[in-house]
């Protein structure tokens, strides 16, 4: 597994929880891409890993995406506690 090699930004909230639950359930950056492709959200590679690095803001549409395809609600991915 490939370590950050940047601190996190303050872009966004949910980047460092996606990137754990992601973890969490063994999905590969890869593969959350083309679940989230599959589901209809535009998403490339290079656009996770700056969300998950907090260096890019979200949007309301993506955080719905997010939480259907990582089976968690958008609460969840908003909440401050890991």
């Amino acid at each position: 597994m490939k370590k950050r090699e940047k601190e996190l930004g303050e872009s966004n909230i949910i980047g460092k929880k996606i990137e754990s639950i992601r973890k969490a359930k063994n999905i590969s950056q890869k593969d959350l891409v083309a679940k989230l492709q599959v589901y209809g959200l535009d998403i490339v590679p290079s656009t996770l890993s700056k969300i998950e690095g907090q260096t890019r803001k979200v949007t309301d549409i993506e955080l719905l995406a997010f939480s259907k395809v990582l089976g968690v609600t958008a609460e969840e991915l908003l909440s401050q506690s890991e």
